[in-house]
């Protein structure tokens, strides 16, 4: 990255685990330029995100829903960015339209990777080879270098969580501070089943941390609230069932009180590994070598089988035997390693 860079905007990707590992991109940014200005443009959602990173200055919330166009908003937006003078932007998500905010907005230099045809809207093209960036947090960073730059040390993603806010987010579930340690477990994934451990073997990881004495804290959306409420069924409700009864800057809070979260590949796993929790990240049709959790406490258990990772949402055989034959045993083995 050029010295006379001093007003950066990133646009940001619209996964909650994309963004957490977006900050690896931040750090190397404040690294290199401690007196940069980094703002960062980004879906409403992942905004208690960004709050928790200390290298960006401004979370700029881009209220447009996953997936829509909206023309409008977009040169909406980008005018009113214009009177911010950026000198870069780095466009993080490879579709056409998280590309027209920074061209709008007059951006000098604005880098991104080739993606949906994006000539003219970026000045600044790279061509991704996905040999030499096999892990998106590469291919971020990347993007902050000069073109050809071999990637420096990668710093990983570290959020700060709030114990006040942790304690408040408890007493609305009736509880205070945990006195024994606490499993957390994140069963669901957006993506689809096909990255989902089976809700019965969580229950079975449950009920043996239960019987130590440990607490055990269901963790996940609105539309994680089924496998919640069916692991707290299988459990006998002995279990704190937050699934869809918390926000995202809760969820974290919370998650930093966790001695260790047994998860699906998702963006609570890296929520946990970056709030330096003990975590046993489980893959089924996704890529461990993509998108690890990126964390020297983490541990990544995959059966490896010869249809994975096929990056479906749903088993295209109908048996999911990557995650299927992945049995409780070997998670609780991980958690006692």
């Amino acid at each position: 990255m050029n010295n006379h860079v001093e007003k950066l905007l990133i646009v940001g990707p619209s996964w909650v685990g994309d963004m957490v590992l977006a900050q690896s991109l931040f750090k190397i940014v404040k690294q290199r330029h401690p007196d940069s200005r980094l703002d960062v443009l980004a879906p409403r959602w992942t905004l208690p995100l960004l709050e928790r990173m200390p290298e960006v200055d401004e979370a700029i919330a881009m209220d447009i829903g996953h997936g829509e166009f909206k023309l409008r908003k977009r040169l909406r937006l980008g005018r009113e960015l214009r009177a911010r003078a950026y000198d870069r932007a780095i466009v993080l998500p490879n579709s056409l339209k998280s590309a027209f905010v920074p061209y709008v907005a007059h951006v000098r230099v604005r880098t991104g990777f080739v993606g949906e045809l994006r000539y003219g809207l970026l000045n600044d093209i790279r061509r991704l080879d996905k040999k030499k960036l096999p892990r998106t947090v590469d291919r971020f960073v990347a993007l902050a270098l000069a073109a050809g730059e071999s990637l420096p040390e990668i710093p990983p993603p570290r959020i700060r969580a709030d114990m006040d806010k942790a304690r408040t987010a408890l007493a609305r579930q009736g509880r205070s501070l945990p006195a024994v340690p606490v499993l957390g477990l994140c069963p669901g994934a957006e993506f689809g089943p096909a990255k989902r451990w089976p809700a019965e073997y969580f229950a079975d990881v449950a009920q043996a941390k239960l019987a130590e004495g440990w607490e055990v804290w269901l963790f996940g959306s609105d539309s994680d609230a089924p496998v919640t409420g069916a692991i707290q069924s299988m459990t006998g409700k002995r279990c704190l069932d937050l699934g869809g009864k918390t926000t995202l800057e809760e969820a974290i809070d919370l998650l930093s009180l966790t001695a260790a979260v047994v998860t699906n590949d998702s963006g609570l796993m890296h929520v946990a590994a970056a709030l330096d929790r003990q975590v046993i990240a489980l893959y089924g049709s996704s890529d461990p070598r993509h998108t690890p959790p990126l964390s020297d406490k983490a541990s990544v258990l995959t059966l490896g089988l010869s249809c994975s990772p096929c990056f479906k949402r749903e088993c295209p055989l109908k048996h999911l035997k990557c995650l299927r034959d992945l049995p409780p045993e070997r998670v609780l083995a991980a958690l006692k390693g």
